[in-house]
């Protein structure tokens, strides 16, 4: 069941295209990662789809419905958590909490129940009689995600979650976003890479306000690279053995990420056509030059070596 239906989207402001005709879908369930460079159209796309922004042209549909024919029932069905929470410092927890569910129209008989429960997935229960303001940036962001969910939407839309955590706040928001897809469907927008390949189902990636690829993290890294990536470690000469992997057939870049050191070692990476195994000749001809090769192995792609291939032209601004 498609959740979110993306379909010929465009925000133009004057002469500036922001975003320009975007079209995708995402299914009930599923965690699907938006990405792309500052001044993509990321968030401009985030705030069409929560009806903060209008679009200028196409549409997109939340749960079947229209978000401009039917913009109050598009917001019943999403919670939307911006780059910076949308959080009163000077409120307590539940009491925010509680704010916020009347706003989102959580019936009066059920409204405690729910921001126990929001609270407890959240991990802030033992937070309820504390100020937000006092709260670390994390249990803030905690918050944040409460408030998203609090009226149980369909659809949950983040945007930068996990920006100015530190790596245990990370990975704790990493294992409740992954927890929300199991009620929920899930936008997730962020600039952290490696969170994406551990938590998405699927990845969106838009440079310049149009799509540059759709498919699962796995796919694009199997499928868009095209190409293999091999760890040399060698002990002699790095210039010589920079100048021998590069006259092996089949070898597109030679990159030395270390240069020789005290102990006589270089280690090189080498990047040559996914259906081209180059690993006998290059081994040949290191040691037939008198080289120990010490180390010869294979990395796979990720999806930082994906994001920066398809938006290396891409330019600044937002």
């Amino acid at each position: 069941m498609k959740l979110i239906e993306v379909d010929h989207l465009s925000k133009q402001y004057g002469s500036l295209v922001a975003v320009n005709d975007l079209s995708f879908t995402v299914n009930k369930g599923e965690i699907v990662g938006f990405l792309g460079p500052n001044g993509a159209g990321k968030t401009t796309t985030m705030r069409i789809l929560t009806g903060y922004l209008p679009a200028t042209q196409g549409t997109a549909r939340i749960a079947g419905f229209d978000i401009f024919d039917s913009p109050l029932e598009v917001k019943r069905r999403i919670g939307y958590l911006p780059e910076h929470p949308p959080v009163y410092r000077d409120m307590y927890v539940r009491s925010y909490l509680t704010f916020v569910s009347k706003i989102k129209g959580v019936p009066n008989g059920v409204r405690r129940e729910r921001i126990d429960q929001v609270m407890e997935r959240c991990g802030i229960q033992d937070r309820a009689g504390q100020l937000i303001g006092q709260l670390s940036k994390g249990y803030q962001q905690r918050v944040g995600i409460a408030q998203a969910i609090v009226h149980n939407p369909d659809v949950i839309i983040l945007d930068e979650p996990t920006i100015g955590l530190d790596p245990n706040q990370i990975r704790d928001v990493r294992h409740l976003v992954k927890g929300l897809a199991r009620e929920h469907t899930v936008i997730l927008s962020t600039h952290i890479l490696p969170e994406v390949e551990m938590t998405c189902d699927r990845v969106v990636i838009i440079n310049k306000g149009q799509i540059a690829a759709v498919d699962s993290p796995k796919n694009l890294m199997d499928e868009v690279a095209g190409q293999q990536k091999l760890r040399v470690e060698v002990a002699g000469d790095v210039a010589a053995a920079e100048r021998i992997a590069q006259g092996v057939p089949g070898v597109v870049s030679v990159s030395v990420v270390k240069g020789e050191n005290p102990e006589g070692i270089a280690v090189m990476d080498l990047a040559a056509p996914a259906d081209a195994d180059i690993r006998a000749e290059l081994s040949k001809r290191l040691v037939g030059a008198g080289l120990d090769l010490l180390e010869l192995r294979g990395m796979a792609a990720s999806l930082e070596d994906i994001f920066h291939q398809l938006t290396t032209t891409e330019e600044t601004g937002d």
